[in-house]
């Protein structure tokens, strides 16, 4: 069995290579050259993703030769056998870039074999928040440690989600989630970035998140941002299986869990607040 990597010097590794890719999007963004190409009928991609993607998988391979890395543009690379995998999504926002909309990130998270989180780094590129988590040792953003909200009722909650990619043909699109959850909440929100929406669910910004079919490299980092801070993470059906995945992900400040689920299996028949 390998060795565990230390997971401080993994992490410090991980936030040199975010906020370089960083300044390396700023220099891509609002351009009006940039070419934008369509990897599928609702999802793009662009040089800049794909400059990004290359520039992290050289650190952290240079420095961890024996992992793995899974991206979004470049796929498995690596030792697909290793014991540890770096998930990285170089441009998590991707559609928000080129609107020239100010929230887009860069995810960078290390599992295991089984895909626990172990260090978690999400770089808000525009706004130059750094959310960062190691597993035992706490989520921060910048110096300051991370707690979720104490919202205690789905109806005073405020809530995100996303759509998935194949949303115009595949009928699991989350659609009828998203009008269940809208009257039985504060509000729902979606900002285009999972990663920002969790490290938002862990800075206590929002109550709760759930999706279904999101990539590793997109949650891996924010689902430990939620853990460290003292959030909550299950299944649909409250279980453990598949979320580390992005099969089903529920993440929530722990207290307005139960309800978020309740409406997750019941739909609309699930109670609504009075008034």
């Amino acid at each position: 069995m390998a060795d565990s990597p230390d997971l401080n010097a993994a992490l410090t590794l991980a936030e040199s290579a975010a906020r370089r890719a960083a300044a390396l999007l700023l220099t891509y963004f609002r351009d009006p050259k940039l070419k934008v190409q369509q990897k599928g009928a609702t999802d793009l991609v662009t040089e800049a993703d794909r400059h990004s993607e290359r520039l992290i998988a050289e650190m952290l391979l240079s420095a961890y030769p024996d992992h793995a890395l899974i991206g979004e543009e470049g796929g498995a690379q690596g030792n697909t056998q290793a014991a540890f995998r770096w998930h990285v999504d170089p441009l998590d926002g991707t559609t928000n870039f080129t609107r020239g909309i100010p929230y887009f990130a860069v995810s960078v998270a290390l599992s295991d074999a089984h895909n626990l989180p172990l260090v978690g780094v999400v770089y808000d590129v525009v706004h130059e928040e750094c959310f960062k988590a190691v597993r035992g040792g706490g989520a921060r953003l910048g110096r300051k440690k991370l707690h979720v909200s104490k919202t205690r009722k789905l109806a005073s909650a405020l809530l995100a989600s996303g759509f998935p990619g194949d949303k115009r043909v595949n009928p699991d699109n989350n659609t009828e989630e998203w009008a269940c959850f809208v009257p039985r909440t504060q509000s729902v929100r979606r900002i285009g970035s999972a990663a920002l929406e969790l490290c938002y669910v862990a800075a206590g910004r929002f109550d709760g998140y759930w999706e279904s079919r999101v990539n590793t490299w997109d949650v891996q980092a924010g689902l430990l941002m939620v853990e460290e801070s003292g959030g909550k993470l299950t299944n649909y059906r409250g279980r453990q299986e598949g979320i580390y995945d992005g099969a089903q992900i529920v993440a929530s400040n722990g207290r307005i869990h139960e309800e978020m689920l309740e409406v997750l299996i019941l739909g609309d028949a699930a109670p609504r607040p009075h008034g």
